[in-house]
């Protein structure tokens, strides 16, 4: 496994610390600890009725934030449904990610000058669109570009995810694979997903290269996503472009919001995976080498918190769909079925009242 900091933010034996100038280095911790606030409030505004449900990501801003730092101004991102830190360093503003979660459709609308694929929540489904789009590119001869696309240990399991590597392992595809091994499925912990010792290997398979990474340590992580985006662009003689990186870490809370993982997990495993939180684990080491100070980090999380309230203010701010948009390119021609369904609840909305539709 790649290791760059320990759990106290000491260097290991041996590790390279990545090229990342003071700046970098700070804005990567300002980015996790923004990321964290943010998902402590998108948890707050669930549990208060505000937002619909919400995949919570904290424990994984490391592997979020230093991935998708690596990337380049033309490369692509292809996420799942927790990657709310990867998304906005790649240039989704965090009200976007809010509305979506508060089921307005327009949340997905990603900037068009913003390289990033609409969220996936199906389990492994992005994985074979993310090859489609390495192998378009490199069918129209498209230079310095890479596809990063995210997924989690479950989605191994998936024949999407076989189906897809695969691919870019015979059409040698501009790809790299992002496993987030948060250790848990849900509730299928990791040991019950394969026999293999780790999930990397899995990419020998298909004929490159699978790197195991300390996904709690985002100076690792940036490392060999870094490595992994240049060879995707530019490999060297004989080797193929892909790359599957398996980052092993742990998701804090729950699965989702509507999950109770105190029924299938301790809290004990739980506050041993704490120990190693890649933020204090940041600040340590950033602290000790002179980049930040006590006065920094509170001018840093005083922003932090301007940052989220303004993202939730103009989320709900802006004014919200009309329930019927819900009926709405789901086909491209509406079948008989649904168009009962919309004409039953046009009807309940004629008799009672969206406000009556809205009470407990």
């Amino acid at each position: 496994m790649v290791r760059v900091l320990d759990e106290d933010g000491e260097v290991v034996d041996g590790a390279e610390v990545p090229d990342l100038d003071d700046d970098e280095l700070v804005e990567m911790y300002r980015t996790m600890k923004l990321a964290r606030r943010f998902d402590e409030r998108a948890v707050s505004l669930q549990r208060q009725g505000r937002i619909g449900t919400y995949p919570p990501l904290s424990g994984q801003e490391g592997a979020q934030v230093g991935s998708a730092m690596a990337l380049g101004d033309g490369d692509w991102m292809v996420p799942s449904y927790r990657e709310h830190a990867a998304s906005l360093v790649q240039g989704l503003p965090l009200k976007q990610t809010l509305r979506l979660w508060m089921g307005d459709e327009n949340g997905a609308r990603v900037p068009e000058d913003v390289n990033l694929f609409t969220v996936a929540v199906p389990i492994a489904s992005q994985i074979p669109h993310a090859t489609g789009l390495a192998w378009a590119s490199k069918l129209k001869d498209e230079e310095n570009k890479a596809f990063l696309c995210y997924f989690g240990d479950g989605a191994t399991s998936e024949g999407d995810f076989h189906e897809g590597l695969n691919f870019a392992g015979v059409f040698d595809t501009p790809n790299v694979f992002f496993c987030n091994n948060n250790q848990w499925a849900i509730s299928v912990p990791r040991e019950r997903q394969t026999a293999s010792k780790t999930l990397a290997q899995k990419a020998e398979a298909y004929g490159f290269e699978g790197v195991q990474v300390d996904g709690m340590d985002p100076l690792a992580v940036y490392a060999v996503t870094k490595a992994a985006v240049e060879k995707a662009k530019e490999p060297t003689e004989g080797e193929l472009r892909p790359t599957m990186i398996e980052a092993v870490q742990y998701r804090f809370g729950a699965h989702t919001t509507a999950d109770d993982p105190s029924v299938y997990r301790e809290e004990e495993e739980v506050e041993k995976w704490k120990a190693k939180d890649p933020i204090p684990r940041l600040e340590k080491y950033l602290q000790r080498t002179d980049r930040l100070d006590d006065e920094a980090i509170t001018d840093i999380e005083e922003d932090v918190e301007d940052r989220v309230a303004d993202a939730i203010a103009a989320a709900e701010e802006t004014p919200r769909p009309d329930p019927v948009e819900m009926f709405q390119n789901v086909y491209a021609e509406m079948p008989g079925r649904l168009e009962k369904q919309l004409e039953w609840f046009q009807s309940i909305r004629a008799e009672h009242g969206d406000e009556a539709l809205l009470e407990d």
